[in-house]
Parts: C-alpha cells; sequence; structure tokens
C-alpha cells in the first residue's frame, strides 16, 4: 500500500510538470514500453550462454555484490537489483541475453531506461549496450553515462542517440561501429571507483518511438583535410541510421566556409551550399562538398577553413570538419637542410604553448577521436600496457595512428606526433607479433649478436604498424630478485647489461642516428636512469609494492660502477632517448637524503646531459611527476629545471601544458630550458623523417610474426636455456623415449611469454600466436603424453619433463611480498615430487627470476632455467632434443634461500645454489688435462690480454670454463663458486688472464 501510495503521488506531481520537464509522459503514438529486467526473479544470476546477470571487476575486491531485494518503495514489481561496491580498479555488472537464442530488436524504440536509486554522491555511472556479433561477450559495446546526483528513485531516460562507441576497449575487435539496433545483447554498468557504495536499480525497459533526429546522424569521412595550397579539398558526407534503414524524412546539410586562419577570396574560393538527402535515401549514401584554395607566392604556416554544417533531420557531425591549406615555403620543411638548421629556424616560429605542447605527452585513451591532438598543440601520443586500438591488428594499428598524425596538420605548423610504445620483447602489446625472451633470457644468451638481432625484428615489426618510438630497452642491473622488473634486466652485472646494449643498434641502426628514417627503425629509450635496479627491499612507497619504485642506497662509486656504467655505452651508441626511474636515490655521503630521479638534476642535467653527452631528449615515466613532494605547479617545474624534456603525463596533459605555460610566464622556468627541450624533441622527428612521412609506412607488415621472425625469437629463446643441473645424461631427450609431460607451464603460451604481454601485467592461456614448449615437443617429433597435475599413470616411461614455474607480472605487482614469493606453487611441487619419484625427470622452470629448488634439487635429475622463451616454444624444444645445445649461463646469481638476497657476484660472502655464470652445455666436448690445460689455456689468454686479442681471450677462458665447471658440476661450495662468478665477471670486461686464473682457483677448491 506504502509503495501504491508513493507511486501515485509521483505521478500527480509528474501530471502538473510541464511536458517538456516529465520526461517520462509517452506521446499519443508512441509504442508501449518494453520490459528488459524487472528484477524479480526472471532472469537469474548467470553468465554466458545463459540469459543472465553477473559481475566483472579487476581484481578480486572490485565486482560489486549484487542481490534481489524486496524494498516497499520498488518503482515496479515487488524486488528490485541492489548491491554493493568498494572498486579500487573497476568493476559492474552485465546482463547478457542466452546465447543461444536469437538477439533483441530494439530498433523501433527512442532508447532505454530504468529507475536508479540516487545516493547524492556526484559520481558518473557508465552505462552501456551490446550491438550485434555472435553473443554479448562478442558485440560492439556503445557507452554512455548519467551522474548520480540526485537522492531516491528517479528515471533515467537515454535516448540511444546518446550513445557513442567506445573506443577504448571492444570485446571482438568492433564489428562495424554503427549502432543498429536490430541485434542486441544486453547492457552493462560501470560502478564508480574510489568511493564505498550502495547502489538499487529497477525496472529497466525500451521506451518510445524511434525519431529519425535521434537515429540518423551525418558524418564525415574525415576531421581534418589537409590540401596542398592552390588544390581542391573534397569533404565528403555520409548518412546513416540505426537498423540502417532508409531515411522516413528528408536530410538537409547546410555548408559554409567560415571562420579559421585562411581568408576567403584570398586562401580560398567562398564556400557556401546545401546538400539534400531525400526521404527514402539508403543509409551510407554519400554527398560530396568541394573546397577550392587559391595560390598565392608567400611562404606560409598553415591555414584552416573550417566548414560549418547546419543539420536539418539528423544529428550533426561530432565536430566541424576542416580544410588546412599546408604549410610552404618554410626553411624547416626544406629537407636538405641540415636538422640543427631546420631546429632552429621552427623554434624561432613557435609559441610558448606550442612549444609546451611538444614537452607533452598523453595516453591515446585519454584524447578521444584526437581533437585536443591540434587543441593543445601536443607533440607526443602513446599506447600504455594493454592499450591497443580495435581491432588489435597491424592494420588498425597504422590507421589509428595514422588518424592521430592527420590530427597535427590542423596545426600552424603542422608537428607530427612522435608515437610511442613499450615493446620491450617484441612489439608485445600486438596480437600475432613475434614475442621474444624477456631480457633476462636474452642475457642468458652471453650472444651481442643476436641480441642486435633480436632488436631489429622489434623494430621492424613497430614501426611496420606507424609507430616510431619504442620505451626500451631497460638497462636495469637488478640486484635483487625480489624485484617484479628483475626479468626487464639482462642481468646482475653492469658488464653483461653494457654487452647486451648491441640491443641499441638492431632498435635504431648507425649510431648517427642516420637509419632512423627507415622503415625498419625506430628511436630507442634507455630506461630507467639511474640506479631502478638497486632499490632496497621494503623502501618503497608505492601502494603495497616493496621494492619497486623505492630507495636505492649506494655510495658514489657503486652507483658508478653498477647502474651508471651501461648509460654511457648507451650514449655512446647514439641512444636516442632516455627513461629516468620513479625511484628514488640516495647517495651516501652527498648530504642530499634520498631524491627521486625525475628531481635529480645533478643526474639528468649534469651526469646524464653533461658529463655524458647525451644529445637526445629525456622522457618521464608515466605519471611520474605526481610522485614529486609539493603541488603540482612544483612537480612541473622541478622535473623539467632537472632536465626532463618530455613528460608522460597520460590523462593529465591538459594540466601539465597549462601549468608549464604558468611556469614559463612566471619566470619559474626559464625560454632558454623549454628551448633546450623542444630543440631535442624537434631534432629526434627530423631525424625520424617524420616531417617528410608521417603516416604509416606499412610495407613491412607481412613480416609480423613472420617465420624468418619467429626464427630469431626461437633462437633466442634456444640460446637462453640455462642447464643447470644434468646427472646421468639426462638432457638431450632421445625421440624414441617416451616422455611424460607434466606442470603448469608446460603448455601455456601466456605463463611462459609473462608480463608486458597484449597487456600490462599479461595473463595465462593463449593470448597470442606461437607454440607452447609442449607443443614444441610435439613438433619436435617426441613420443610425448601430457597430465598437467601429473594424475595420469606415470608407469612405462623413459623419462619424465616437468616445466613449473611462475605466472605472469609486472612491475612492483610481482615485487616478492607483494602476494608474492620465490617458491613454487603447491601443484607444481607435487607434480616434480610425484614425476621424480617415479622416473628420471628433468625440471624446467619458466620464470622471471630464480625460484627455490633447493629441497628437491637431489630428487631431480636435470634442472633447467627457462626464463620466460616468448612466443616460440619451439626454441625450448630445439635444446630438449639435442637440435641445438644448451649453451645459456645464469646472468644472475640463483640463492640457495630468500634470506640470501641480495646476493650478486662480486660479494664478499657467496656460496649461492649457482653462481652467476653458470651454465652446463650439451654440445662442446670439455678439454681433458686438468690443471696442465689450465695452465696452457692461462699463457693463451695472457697472450691476448698483451695483444688485445678478445677472440682469442674469449676462446681460452669459454675452455677454461668448460673444463672447471665439468668438475665442479657434483657439488658447488663456496670456495668454488665465487671464483667462478667472478671469472666471468673478468670475461666481460676483457680481463682474460685473470678470468682463468679465477676459474683455476675454483678447480683447485674443489
Amino acid at each position: 500500500m506504502r509503495r501504491t501510495a508513493l507511486l501515485a503521488s509521483a505521478a500527480l506531481l509528474v501530471g502538473l510538470l510541464p511536458l517538456a520537464a516529465a520526461g517520462t509522459v509517452a506521446a499519443a503514438d508512441d509504442p508501449a514500453p518494453v520490459p528488459v529486467d524487472r528484477f524479480e526473479g526472471e532472469v537469474p544470476f548467470a553468465a554466458q550462454p545463459a540469459d543472465g546477470l553477473f559481475t566483472w571487476g579487476g581484481d578480486a575486491d572490485d565486482p560489486p555484490a549484487l542481490a534481489l531485494t524486496a524494498r516497499p518503495d520498488a518503482p515496479e514489481g515487488d524486488k528490485v537489483l541492489s548491491g554493493d561496491y568498494d572498486i579500487s580498479g573497476y568493476g559492474g555488472f552485465t546482463h547478457d541475453f542466452a546465447a543461444a537464442q536469437p538477439a533483441h530488436d530494439w530498433s523501433a524504440h527512442k532508447g532505454i531506461r530504468f529507475w536508479w536509486d540516487g545516493q547524492n554522491n556526484a559520481k558518473k555511472v557508465n552505462f552501456e549496450i551490446k550491438d550485434g556479433g555472435a553473443h554479448g561477450e562478442a558485440s560492439e559495446l556503445w557507452t554512455t553515462s548519467f551522474t548520480d546526483d540526485f537522492t531516491g528513485w528517479k528515471q533515467v531516460e537515454i535516448p540511444f542517440g546518446n550513445f557513442t562507441y567506445r573506443t577504448d576497449y571492444q570485446p571482438v575487435g568492433g564489428i562495424d561501429q554503427v549502432l543498429g539496433l536490430t541485434q542486441m545483447w544486453g547492457y552493462a554498468v560501470t560502478l564508480p571507483v574510489g568511493v564505498k557504495g550502495h547502489f538499487a536499480m529497477d525496472d529497466v525497459e525500451l521506451y518510445g518511438k524511434a525519431d529519425q533526429s535521434l537515429r540518423a546522424s551525418v558524418t564525415t569521412d574525415s576531421a581534418v583535410y589537409p590540401v596542398k595550397e592552390g588544390a581542391t579539398a573534397t569533404v565528403k558526407l555520409s548518412v546513416a541510421t540505426t537498423g540502417s534503414a532508409p531515411l522516413d524524412e528528408p536530410v538537409t546539410v547546410a555548408y559554409e566556409g567560415t571562420g579559421g586562419t585562411a581568408e576567403p577570396g584570398k586562401d580560398y574560393a567562398p564556400v557556401k551550399g546545401e546538400v539534400t538527402f531525400p526521404a527514402g535515401t539508403v543509409s551510407g549514401t554519400s554527398r560530396a562538398i568541394r573546397v577550392s584554395t587559391l595560390k598565392d607566392k608567400s611562404a606560409e604556416a598553415a591555414e584552416t577553413i573550417p566548414l560549418k554544417l547546419t543539420v536539418t533531420g539528423a544529428k550533426a557531425p561530432a565536430e566541424t570538419p576542416q580544410v588546412v591549406i599546408d604549410a610552404h615555403g618554410l626553411p624547416y620543411l626544406d629537407p636538405k637542410l641540415p636538422v640543427k638548421k631546420r631546429v632552429a629556424d621552427l623554434l624561432s616560429r613557435m609559441s610558448l604553448e606550442e612549444k609546451a605542447g611538444q614537452m607533452t605527452q598523453a595516453e591515446r585513451g585519454a584524447i578521444g577521436a584526437g581533437g585536443d591532438i591540434a587543441s593543445y598543440d601536443l607533440g607526443s601520443l602513446l599506447s600504455g600496457g594493454g592499450s591497443t586500438p580495435t581491432p588489435n591488428t597491424p592494420a588498425a594499428w597504422a590507421k589509428m595512428i595514422d588518424g592521430y598524425q592527420l590530427r597535427t596538420q590542423a596545426t600552424r605548423y603542422q608537428i607530427p606526433l612522435i608515437y610511442g610504445v613499450d615493446a620491450v620483447h617484441g612489439h608485445n602489446n600486438l596480437t600475432g607479433a613475434t614475442i621474444m625472451p624477456h631480457n633476462i633470457g636474452i642475457g642468458a644468451t652471453r650472444d651481442p649478436g643476436l641480441a642486435e638481432k633480436a632488436g631489429a625484428v622489434t623494430a621492424a615489426e613497430v614501426r611496420a604498424t606507424g609507430i616510431p618510438w619504442d620505451f626500451a630497452p631497460c638497462l636495469c642491473v637488478t640486484r635483487d630478485e625480489r624485484w617484479g622488473r628483475s626479468y626487464e634486466s639482462f642481468g646482475e652485472d653492469p658488464a653483461l647489461v653494457k654487452s647486451m646494449e648491441t640491443v641499441i643498434q638492431g632498435l635504431q641502426g648507425a649510431r648517427d642516428g642516420s637509419d632512423l628514417k627507415d622503415d625498419d627503425k625506430v628511436l630507442a629509450t634507455a630506461k630507467h636512469f639511474v640506479g631502478d635496479g638497486g632499490t632496497e627491499y621494503g623502501s618503497s612507497t608505492t601502494g603495497s609494492y616493496t621494492i619497486d619504485q623505492g630507495v636505492t642506497k649506494v655510495t658514489r662509486q657503486q652507483l658508478e660502477a653498477v647502474h651508471l656504467a651501461p648509460y654511457q655505452t648507451a650514449v655512446d651508441r647514439g641512444i636516442g632517448t632516455v627513461m629516468p626511474s620513479y625511484s628514488s636515490l640516495d647517495i651516501l655521503g652527498d648530504g642530499q637524503g634520498p631524491v627521486k630521479m625525475h628531481a635529480r638534476a645533478d643526474m639528468i642535467n649534469g651526469v646524464l646531459k653533461g658529463r655524458m653527452g647525451f644529445d637526445g631528449f629525456v622522457i618521464s615515466d608515466w605519471n611520474a611527476i605526481d610522485q614529486l613532494p609539493g603541488d603540482y605547479a612544483s612537480h612541473v617545474r622541478t622535473s623539467v629545471n632537472a632536465g626532463v624534456d618530455m613528460m608522460m603525463v597520460p590523462y593529465s596533459y591538459k594540466d601539465f601544458r597549462a601549468t608549464l605555460v604558468d611556469e614559463a610566464n612566471a619566470g619559474r622556468v626559464s625560454a632558454k630550458r623549454i628551448d633546450d627541450a623542444v630543440s631535442r624533441i624537434l631534432t629526434q622527428k627530423f631525424k625520424l623523417g617524420l616531417f617528410e612521412k608521417p603516416y604509416a609506412d606499412t610495407s613491412g607488415a607481412a613480416k609480423i610474426g613472420s617465420a624468418a621472425h619467429r626464427s630469431v625469437a626461437r633462437q633466442a629463446a634456444a640460446e637462453s636455456q640455462v642447464l643447470l643441473k644434468n646427472s646421468a645424461g639426462v638432457l638431450p631427450l632421445k625421440k624414441s623415449q617416451k616422455v611424460y609431460v607434466a606442470g603448469s607451464n608446460a603448455d601455456d603460451l601466456g605463463n611462459q611469454t609473462g608480463g608486458w604481454t597484449i597487456t600490462w601485467l599479461g595473463s595465462s592461456g593463449k593470448i597470442t600466436d606461437g607454440t607452447t614448449i609442449l607443443e614444441g615437443m610435439k613438433r619436435a617429433g617426441g613420443d610425448v603424453t601430457y597430465s598437467k597435475d601429473a594424475s595420469a599413470p606415470t608407469g612405462g616411461y623413459d623419462v619424465g619433463v616437468v616445466v613449473v614455474g611462475e605466472t605472469p607480472y609486472a612491475e612492483g605487482v610481482g615485487d616478492v611480498g607483494n602476494g608474492n614469493d620465490l617458491e613454487l606453487t603447491a601443484a607444481d611441487k607435487a607434480a616434480v615430487d610425484k614425476v621424480c619419484a617415479a622416473m628420471k625427470c628433468a625440471v624446467l622452470i619458466v620464470s622471471g627470476r630464480p625460484q627455490l629448488i633447493g629441497d628437491r634439487l637431489g630428487d631431480i635429475d636435470a634442472l633447467v632455467a627457462s626464463w620466460l622463451p616468448g612466443t616460440e616454444g619451439d626454441g625450448v624444444a630445439d635444446v630438449l632434443y639435442g637440435k641445438r645445445a644448451f649453451t645459456g649461463q645464469l646472468p644472475v646469481t640463483w640463492p640457495k634461500s630468500e634470506t640470501q638476497l641480495p646476493i650478486n657476484v662480486g660479494d664478499t660472502a657467496y656460496d649461492p645454489q649457482f653462481p652467476y655464470g653458470w651454465g652446463l652445455t650439451t654440445l662442446t666436448k670439455v678439454p681433458e688435462g686438468g690443471s696442465a690445460t689450465l695452465r696452457a689455456l692461462a699463457l693463451v689468454a695472457a697472450a691476448a690480454d698483451r695483444t688485445g686479442s678478445d677472440r682469442l681471450g674469449s676462446t681460452a677462458v669459454a675452455k677454461a670454463r668448460l673444463l672447471v665447471q665439468q668438475k665442479l658440476s657434483s657439488g658447488l661450495t663456496s670456495a668454488t663458486s665465487k671464483p667462478f662468478a667472478d671469472a666471468d665477471h673478468l670475461l666481460l670486461t676483457g680481463h682474460y688472464a685473470e678470468a682463468v686464473n679465477k676459474l683455476t682457483q675454483a678447480y683447485r677448491a674443489a
């Protein structure tokens, strides 16, 4: 009775309101509302393929709790859908219609409406509908939002014309990007983030009669039409309708060239007129408007001709299209001039606002259709991990980036964007790309030539999608394997990291940057300057991180020898950009204490740009300036004055640009500093050839994921495998053997590719194209039986292969102590125990860092550190079956226990499970002769030192290492491990005689 009274009162109130304000009063010829959800129990809590309601979220805490709750004030029926939520990432709920039944037709209606119990929290609630496709989870998403700025029940009406195509995520890549409404699969609600709340919803229904002005729209084929002076631009107008029905009524479009920087009669012939699409016109029909420009003899900046459109009978385009007369005749446009002169000419013409725009980098997901690129003179965009176009294909990447580059043509000087991605082990954001082993595996190969090839493959695949800039390589020297970014490092020894910097030439080509304009080269980034691999455990203050983004405490000598050394090599190799670290640097004795790297002018301006002579530009890390102390203005001036040239401010690009302009006008950031930053940025854009060729050159797209590229990744996967133990020659396997394969990582492509694969954190499962280790073993011709959990009978097999290890993570999310440790999972331990108890066994550890295996080592016959081998599991199979030899060496020390960490080559106390540089081989014949042979090799190494013969010296050390390692393999001690590890460091630094002497010391101690 109470509910009836409330609704009667509401109806009376509506009757007293003006019709326009009532909103829920139906027109006489409106169809009756069609219920979608009454929440009386007719729709279960269930997911696809059933008809049902289900929740989702970014992590375990994000999905809301749902219930059908009886309420006396329910707007319809007895029950409402209610729930509680406390979302940190993202979360919400969905109603998908049954996939086994036909989709619903909503095209006869004006929109969708529902009752919402307002909490007056001023938060936006996103509402999306699902159009076309196979079912609710394979449909196009169209989205809008409403603001919860009211209290109590309110009916929220959303005309279908308010929905826009979702650009940040589409589950299957989109279908036709037209809201058809004839095949609808349900709706979803995304709840507010950062507020603990309660919601209630009732009576979702379709309402009203389809209105042509809401379901018909006029579009243009572009927002920007660049044209050379004197040429004619053609603007194509198209009419489209939801449901693709012909027009019921005529649609007229009046057009006129007005406003802008071009003058009618001088720069272009005046343009004005009207286009009519008669009733009955088929959806998709197009008409053309032509704008003729006029030629004069003067050099000019670009000039704009906005084409004002007045539409009757349909929705107008979201933006006013602009014809742009290209800049011409200005010196900076002349490719024959030296880059330095081009930069100086362009810089002299730019306003402070334009310069600030060049120093600003935004995330693609933040700029919508891209109009802000011109509005804010943006110099750069990026894709964060997992930020991809829809569909995630090479063609879609190129089309997306070309669309962004087109927007720059509407600016005065048409300065192209430089677009960047984290392609840290191949073009890892792109589905189907060739995914290399992570850097930890590349370091294990000890093969600088292969590192360069891997860089070249990555560069070719990245550039073929229109991207000229890669935020790689990571030159961190990992000193504590509890760090979640350990796998991004080539190793714990700066000498090893330096040796792998051949990857820079693979990415960029020639050291002078002359190859950057080529269609298979990209600008590289040395990161993270400086000391990110040395952060102290427990020092991080970022969320629940324990070590990532923490504090690196070192003496100046340690800083120079360990962490800075790789950057001098990078500068010498011509690295184009450098990215500072999130972490803080505390140089003991300098009196400053820990200071965030983005604020360390002494290191960026003083050491990097000054002493090292770095002439590229410095790009900040993602929102890193927000971690600096003080207010936002302080963040901006501190980081810019410290030497950061471009700021990665993904979603706060407007604030950064405006604040930088204010700081410059106030004199707190000098004009000289800004000019230096912009000059550095423009120099790289000119070197990349972007002014001449801003759009994607997709001629190399056919090579993405090609057999030739995967062959390089396969070789890298094979060479990265480190054979730690091999009792009784269990490896290599023979094809005649019956092999029992088990373990969580034997047949999981996502696990073997790790983090930074398709998404930032990566994920398990078949997330891209590639071959798992199990598939590789089968393709190698092995007689293989697979049981993931080792539950299948183990009798009758010659040997077992158990592939265990980690699941994907990235950055501080993977820190030990942040929900992670270095132990195998209970399931992995059980699989190892069962298989190794039943037969001879080889255990492969697929992980980004060493795993603690000591308590099981005695029961394991062969142990392999597989690292994160990438998409080419065939490479792992190659060494398992002897097609290639095991040649990999440990790039980091393998600890016995977590209490030993950090443990690194050169430590005074050094007693690991396996030392740095360890790695048995299955190919090379081990030299005989023991001590006598070592003495002879020492003489050869000494001669190599005297003559500067690296090849001779390296060969002598390699032979000595094989001889010594064979003796040590029966049991390692502190007395043998320390000199063995030291020898590998000495080899990498070119001290060959000392390396052989250390190996001899290890031999004698055995």
